[in-house]
């Protein structure tokens, strides 16, 4: 509900008229009543009352005293108004002293007094407007008595815009330290908020049984179902972002037999937002065995900035995500590039929606394969950044697509990157996976002949190269989150294909944040590879995910292997060689040494695998993979040693 600003305009002037009766009260009491410090003439009271008024409302007006909201009024808000009081004090005072024709020079405790009652006075009424806006209620007689005393300071429209919100849901915020309190506070001066904050959750033993901002702080360790029930909760909310991933998992077991539902609070994301509150559910993402990576966004910024940026694969999990971050890079123009139409016109409309005509948005439909028509976008457009993010990526449809694999991955590639160096493009990025190290399918082995194609061709021409190769990508397209959600939904089994399977997990903002960082700080020719931290065990992230639904591991929800799928690996590798790596200034990224193979030697391989497709025979094709990729293996030779 918003107020009209013909009634913000009332409001501030019947608070000018309640401050001048105050002081009007106060000049009667100490120049008149009060006879200690000499007896004033009639005149001499109006001269000083008149004197005395101008010293107090000219700064409070020059200081914006009264465009103060004081229903939202914190200490700030107090801090202002005896800013502004202290500086009227002090003109009088001088004014009084200075001898002014006219003026009879009083005693300062009578300035004192005058000054400093009209100010407490005129704090009173603020803070009694604030506490009750906060508490009245047609419940109960003293909170009539409230709605009386708002209704005769003209706040009626706020008590109905109160008593609309009456059924907010009721939340108790885990978390009493500055951003829980912030968040309370936000949340009771906010009656839009559609949440009523009714307690603290904290271990701090100087806060239990204290309160804070009139909400009080409950003992975590002391909490009982039957306490949680007496509160009449609705939702659990996390307002700790300093926590943890373990820390957030295990308060989410101790939280979760409760029955209610947890959010957390993202303080971070609120400020990007622009301010606007988000409460969001716990999801899979919070209960990882690792902390989530945040990049420096200024570094890359000003590189992207003004150059036109063009995003293969634009349409796809990584793709979509990367579009966004540079969008708000402000580039000159940028340009989305799949054969997929559905997911580049969601980013559009998307895009379009946040940014409108501020960014200079253009959509390519075609294949990296049909190279004259990618000619014809590098013709159009010549872009200064090429991010390669187009690639086929199912590991079991590619063991059995291994001609597509290769034209797509292999071949594709190749045409964006000869295309980028002819059309004058400065940079190369393109995306790569720990699939490609150690490859044990024909995906992974692809995509380290990508590797390969951007080395060979940062050793020649003036296009910078480089690659950025990191693991699986939390809901993304085919992964396991969102398969194991859609399991869980029709009741189960999550099938694995051995639980003893690990995994690197980053999200997908983490996961594009370390691209674009990456590329600003590529020299030439670089494999970049993200610390990704611990692996994660696929069983245990199944176990969480039911448990995140509400059931029972096993009970519940039943968890079943089914075998290792074609070119399948128990576990990922990261790096080639772990013991030859380069540091960067991020202390998350590093460089592989990996030396770049020839331009001849590159050839050679490509003419392998050319005259291999053209047999359009998969088990020839993946055998031509095996002799250009020295280290593709067998399944069964990596497995083994688990």
């Amino acid at each position: 509900m918003t107020i009209p600003k013909r009634k913000n305009f009332k409001i501030r002037w019947m608070l000018v008229l309640y401050d001048f009766l105050i002081f009007s009260f106060v000049t009667y009491t100490f120049l008149w009543r009060y006879r200690g410090g000499g007896i004033l003439s009639l005149d001499q009271v109006a001269v000083h009352a008149g004197l005395s008024f101008l010293c107090v409302a000219v700064p409070r007006f020059l200081g914006g005293t009264y465009k103060q909201i004081w229903r939202y009024g914190g200490v700030e808000s107090y801090m202002h108004l005896i800013f502004w009081d202290t500086v009227g004090a002090a003109i009088y005072f001088v004014l009084d002293h200075a001898h002014i024709p006219g003026v009879v020079c009083i005693a300062t405790s009578r300035i004192v007094s005058i000054m400093g009652i009209n100010m407490l006075m005129a704090l009173s009424l603020r803070m009694l407007y604030r506490y009750f806006f906060k508490h009245a209620t047609y419940d109960t007689k003293i909170g009539r008595m409230m709605i009386f005393f708002l209704n005769f300071l003209g706040g009626s429209h706020i008590i109905s815009q109160r008593d609309a919100m009456r059924h907010r849901k009721k939340i108790a915020i885990i978390g009493a330290g500055r951003v829980g309190v912030a968040l309370a506070e936000n949340l009771l001066n906010n009656p839009e908020s559609g949440y009523l904050p009714v307690c603290f959750i904290d271990t701090l033993n100087y806060k239990i049984g204290r309160e804070i901002v009139g909400l009080p702080v409950l003992d975590e360790n002391h909490l009982t179902v039957d306490k949680m029930n007496e509160l009449d909760l609705d939702e659990i909310v996390i307002a700790i972002p300093t926590m943890s991933a373990q820390e957030k998992k295990d308060l989410y077991d101790k939280m979760k037999p409760y029955g209610f539902d947890i959010k957390i609070y993202d303080y971070p994301v609120m400020e990007k937002a622009g301010g606007r509150l988000q409460l969001r559910n716990f999801e899979i993402e919070d209960v990882l065995f690792r902390k989530q990576i945040t990049m420096e966004e200024d570094l890359t910024t000003e590189y992207y900035k003004d150059s036109t940026i063009l995003v293969t694969g634009g349409g796809g999990s990584i793709g979509s995500e990367l579009s966004r971050q540079v969008a708000a890079m402000k580039p000159r123009k940028l340009i989305l590039l799949d054969v997929y139409e559905n997911g580049v016109y969601d980013v559009q409309q998307e895009l379009r929606m946040k940014y409108g005509t501020d960014l200079d948005l253009q959509l390519e439909i075609l294949s990296i394969t049909d190279r004259p028509a990618l000619e014809q976008v590098f013709r159009a457009y010549r872009p200064d950044i090429v991010i390669h993010a187009a690639a086929h990526k199912h590991v079991p449809l590619m063991e059995h697509n291994c001609v597509e694999a290769v034209r797509n991955n292999v071949f594709g590639t190749l045409n964006v990157i000869q295309l980028a160096e002819e059309y004058g493009a400065k940079r190369f990025m393109a995306l790569s996976t720990d699939k490609a190290v150690n490859p044990t399918n024909v995906m992974g082995a692809t995509k380290r002949m990508c590797e390969f194609i951007m080395q060979a061709y940062s050793t020649k021409g003036t296009l910078r190269c480089s690659a950025t190769r990191f693991g699986n990508v939390l809901g993304s397209a085919g992964s396991v989150i969102p398969l194991f959600k859609r399991q869980i939904a029709s009741g189960g089994p999550i099938t694995l294909t051995d639980k003893r399977i690990i995994r690197y997990f980053m999200t997908i903002p983490e996961a594009s944040q370390l691209v674009l960082q990456s590329g600003a700080m590529a020299r030439n020719g670089e494999l970049f590879v993200l610390d990704m931290g611990q692996p994660v065990r696929i069983l245990e992230l199944a176990e969480n995910m039911i448990r995140l639904s509400g059931l029972v591991p096993y009970k519940d929800i039943d968890i079943v292997e089914t075998g290792l799928r074609p070119g399948e690996k128990l576990y990922e590798e990261l790096l080639v060689k772990s013991e030859e790596l380069d540091k960067t200034d991020n202390d998350l990224i590093f460089i592989e040494r990996d030396a770049p193979i020839s331009m001849e030697e590159l050839q050679q391989k490509l003419d392998v695998l050319d005259q291999a497709c053209d047999t359009m025979d998969n088990c020839i094709v993946k055998e031509a993979l095996r002799s250009v990729v020295p280290t593709f293996y067998r399944p069964e030779e990596i497995n083994k040693n688990v």
